[in-house]
């Protein structure tokens, strides 16, 4: 599998995903801050991000006691880069399909 492969089966897990949204949004966290608000237990919490980290989406800091969290700027740049080289050929399909509608829309 490819790492950016590795990178969308990590996010496709809603709270994996919940979380790397929160950490683009506030920056840098503890594990236990991004345990609040998740219905999920701290070791669950951990679990998720191990697979985060493994995936290569968010990088660990440890400060004194705390485990801090953020999202390695390398993943998003890939994900962007993947998103932009498959941008053209949808638009470009959309714009076929937009004309064929067009096309039928105006048959009697």
């Amino acid at each position: 599998m490819t790492a950016l492969a590795h990178t969308f089966s990590a996010l496709g897990d809603p709270t994996r995903f919940a979380i790397v949204e929160r950490l683009l949004q506030e920056g840098e966290l503890s594990a236990g801050t991004l345990q609040q608000g998740l219905p999920i237990s701290a070791p669950a919490v951990s679990r998720h991000l191990k697979v985060l980290r493994t995936a290569g989406v968010v990088r660990q800091r440890v400060d004194r006691q705390r485990r801090m969290y953020s999202v390695r700027p390398e993943a998003v740049q890939a994900i962007s880069a993947w998103t932009a080289s498959h941008r053209d050929y949808w638009q470009s399909s959309l714009d076929r399909l937009e004309r064929l509608l067009e096309e039928e829309s105006r048959r009697p």
